[in-house]
């Protein structure tokens, strides 16, 4: 782990020049890289260097090209939200009409970065020496330092008074092992400490893990489940907005952005008695006026964005398609006609049988698939292991899906709406 003063050694010339020299290092080379390094430079230069190197090429999937121009900890590279949702966040807040913002638990400076690119004055906060460096070289490096004081210290002990809007990130993961933390209330800070400095605010935006459990969050605040290309990064307490006890599942990067009432809802993940290997289904609570349907597979069957499944609002997708459940506890849509909508992706089925291995083994050789993508929602079946068991070959191609309609194992073929049509 690179301390303080190697850090510093990094922004001095020699760093730089060391930082320049690996800009496009190879990890398979770095033992003879490091060899020859040390010849002309300090030992833990070479290594913090090296070390670099190494997170800036982890970060770039999160922060693009800008990630070979920063400045990162390990805990940072983990912990940092994605730049083009930090980009989002920023521009609500933009919108809100915050100008200044007091950035609690900063780490690397990530979000103070997006913030300040909007046009927000930034006090980013973090009680690590070292991830504060990094926060104050990242502004250096992007240009940015104009707009962002970083300060060092505890955050439960800082006076957010003044400032527009209070924006928290507590850790959540262990010390050990970097284990991730799934009780709100062990986050550093805990969330209920976050939620009261959010209430102290005219506006708040507090990152939490996308799985928190509903029943944890608090009425006043609206919350915001984030997606990126289909994968569900986030999600977050707005308070502030006028919209308390809201679900938004928003969807990146098209923006779009659905919004519910955060009534109980079908789309809710199934509880801890799932069986091992099941997916998020749905429950069946809610009011009678918010429950889809639930009738047989019709020819177009829908797979709603993590994001919409996590903010409960399957309900309000099956809505907007004239859709219906294929089963009380599974969040698959299922209509007559195609409806395009953003919020799910649509597939055409072509066939419709009870799960049997034998039976489709047969069906995809008879058809000449030799890809098959398999999906499962309320199946027990590996897909990596059912793949093993098929032996496909062919040219042709296929969507499994592992699911149960009306309570039956089941398996339903077909392929991506565009394709089908």
């Amino acid at each position: 782990m690179t301390d303080l003063d190697t850090f510093s050694a990094l922004l001095a010339p020699e760093g730089q020049q060391l930082l320049a020299l690996l800009r496009d290092h190879d990890p398979a080379d770095e033992l003879a890289t490091a060899t020859r390094l040390r010849r002309d430079h300090p030992a833990p230069l070479v290594s913090a260097a090296l070390g670099q190197a190494r997170l800036r090429q982890r970060a770039a999937a999160k922060f693009g090209a800008d990630a070979a121009r920063m400045y990162f900890t390990p805990h940072g590279v983990e912990q940092s939200t994605r730049a083009p949702v930090a980009a989002h966040r920023a521009a609500r807040l933009a919108a809100l009409g915050v100008r200044s913002l007091a950035d609690l638990c900063c780490g690397i400076g990530g979000d103070a970065l997006a913030l300040a690119r909007a046009g927000i004055r930034v006090l980013a906060v973090d009680r690590d020496p070292l991830a504060c460096a990094a926060a104050r070289a990242n502004a250096e490096a992007l240009g940015l330092a104009d707009r962002i004081e970083v300060r060092c210290a505890d955050v439960t002990e800082v006076d957010t008074d003044g400032y527009d809007a209070v924006f928290v990130d507590p850790a959540r993961r262990g010390s050990v092992r970097g284990a991730r933390i799934f009780d709100p209330e062990a986050y550093s800070p805990p969330l209920s400490w976050a939620v009261e400095a959010a209430r102290t605010a005219p506006y708040a935006a507090l990152k939490i893990a996308p799985g928190v459990p509903h029943e944890a969050l608090p009425d006043d605040a609206e919350t915001e489940w984030i997606s990126d290309g289909g994968d569900v990064k986030e999600a977050v307490l707005w308070f502030g907005t006028g919209a308390g006890g809201a679900r938004r599942a928003t969807l990146l990067p098209s923006g779009d952005s659905l919004v519910g009432a955060g009534l109980p809802d079908p789309s809710a993940p199934r509880p801890a008695t799932t069986p091992a290997g099941d997916s998020p289904g749905v429950r069946p609570e809610g009011p009678p006026s918010h429950r889809p349907p639930v009738g047989p597979v019709g020819r177009w069957l829908y797979e709603p964005d993590g994001a919409v499944i996590r903010a409960h609002l399957v309900a309000d997708v099956a809505e907007r398609v004239d859709g219906r459940l294929i089963d009380p506890t599974i969040a698959y849509v299922t209509a007559d006609h195609l409806v395009p909508t953003p919020y799910a992706t649509a597939y055409t089925i072509t066939d419709v049988l009870p799960f049997n291995v034998k039976k489709l083994r047969a069906l995809l050789r008879e058809r000449a698939v030799g890809v098959a993508v398999i999906k499962k929602r309320g199946s027990a079946v590996e897909p990596e292991e059912l793949r093993k068991k098929l032996k496909l070959a062919g040219p042709h191609s296929c969507t499994v899906f592992l699911t149960r309609v009306a309570g039956a194992p089941t398996m339903l073929l077909g392929h991506p709406a565009a394709e089908g049509a």
